[in-house]
């Protein structure tokens, strides 16, 4: 039996002893590493003295830069340390617990490179016959290659943090017009954050050991934005305004019981594209929409695993380095409650949603707030938590 007296932290709930993700909270010593024990955060620098002198000085930084940049040998010591610690029937000295519904909480790492992929092929179909429905909704190299864009990095914020209406082109009648959109939309999505040493050309096999932990994402998008800007070049303006991601990284080692293979594309993978082992994650995804479940996307039907992703993101020499962050694309899945936008469940606007409160949506007014939340399956029967990404509209600025 644990020391820690929180319901909450439990091998059947989310954020029990199995999920022990990482995060960094306010303290009144200023800002500190800590991991999520159920509801509350448990803060490693005054507990530097249960560690190893390397692992000491990891835990008592003020942000999770140097842990991303230590690897996979320190990423495992250390968590098998902290699940004896948590599991322990003593407290340890210097142990305190802070309750989340008080604590503030901080983007835990610096985004070095931001890179979002579209590997969802129902997301994709959907897309395309909705933009181009006298055209092909897939193009032919699609299910060859992992297709994904360069994002800005500096527009990553952290879930809580409040979304400001854009402002851009989109198509009038008479010719663009200027203006904050009008057809604002999420994208549920998973994400990646990588450590580790700079590397390039990573093959799949390798692709572990460069990516520190597994992150819920809400991939904001101006669609009458996007719908204008994107020929020829793809996103731009319609993506780059904010992009949420969970407060609480899960370790990629939680994950070991979730594992699956991605589907068969029907057709040889390029060799760099092979993997040795299935790195597909069978993870459950919840998208609230003003408190109102309007969708459960399911990630294990996504055509390529981070592995792919990050291969095919380094295969020109291109370097990964610590902090960099890359996202799956959408989440969709084959039927109407599966998909992960809103652009799809109100099938471009023309099929609104009704929400608990009798409200009908196509897509986000301002004041709108969502939340997405995912589960994975952990060992033993026990489930593996990612902390909710939520976010609120605002009124676009001057």
């Amino acid at each position: 039996m644990s020391w820690i007296d929180d319901p909450a932290f439990a091998a059947d709930k989310p954020f029990g002893p199995q999920t022990l993700p990482y995060g960094v909270v306010e303290t009144a010593e200023g800002p500190a590493v800590a991991v999520r024990v159920g509801d509350h955060a448990l803060p490693l620098r005054p507990l530097a003295d249960e560690f190893t002198a390397e692992l000491a000085e990891l835990v008592a930084a003020d942000s999770l830069d140097p842990l991303l940049a230590a690897g996979r040998p320190a990423w495992s010591a250390l968590r098998a340390r902290l699940i004896e610690l948590v599991t322990a029937t003593a407290a340890p000295d210097g142990a305190v617990l802070l309750p989340l519904s008080e604590t503030a909480t901080r983007l835990p790492f610096t985004v070095g490179d931001y890179v979002d992929f579209y590997s969802s092929r129902n997301h994709a179909e959907n897309v395309g016959r909705i933009f181009r429905p006298d055209g092909e909704a897939v193009f032919p190299n699609w299910s060859h290659l992992p297709v994904g864009y360069n994002g800005r990095s500096g527009t990553v914020v952290v879930s809580g943090t409040d979304v400001e209406r854009p402002h851009g082109q989109r198509k009038g009648d008479d010719g663009p017009v200027f203006g904050p959109s009008t057809r604002l939309d999420i994208e549920a999505e998973i994400g990646f954050v990588c450590g580790g040493p700079v590397a390039r050309r990573v093959s799949t096999s390798a692709a572990p050991d460069h990516v520190f932990g597994v992150v819920t994402v809400n991939d904001w998008s101006a669609r009458d934005i996007q719908a204008w800007e994107y020929v020829p070049l793809g996103p731009h303006l319609g993506k780059s305004f904010a992009t949420s991601i969970g407060a609480w990284i899960t370790p990629l080692e939680a994950f070991a019981a979730a594992r699956v293979a991605v589907p068969d594309p029907g057709h040889p993978r390029q060799d760099y594209l092979v993997e040795d082992s299935h790195w597909g994650l069978d993870i459950h995804l919840q998208v609230f929409w003003n408190g109102t479940l309007v969708s459960k996307p399911d990630f294990a039907g996504m055509a390529f695993s981070f592995a792919q992703q990050l291969a095919h993101m380094t295969v020109n020499g291109a370097t990964v380095r610590p902090g960099d962050l890359f996202a799956s694309g959408t989440i969709s899945g084959p039927e109407k409650h599966q998909r992960g936008s809103f652009l799809e469940l109100s099938w471009g606007g023309k099929e609104p949603i009704t929400l608990d409160d009798g409200a009908e949506r196509s897509f986000l007014l301002d004041g709108d707030t969502i939340v997405i939340t995912a589960t994975a399956p952990g060992p033993d029967g026990s489930v593996i938590g990612l902390s909710e990404v939520a976010g609120t509209i605002l009124a676009a600025g001057d």
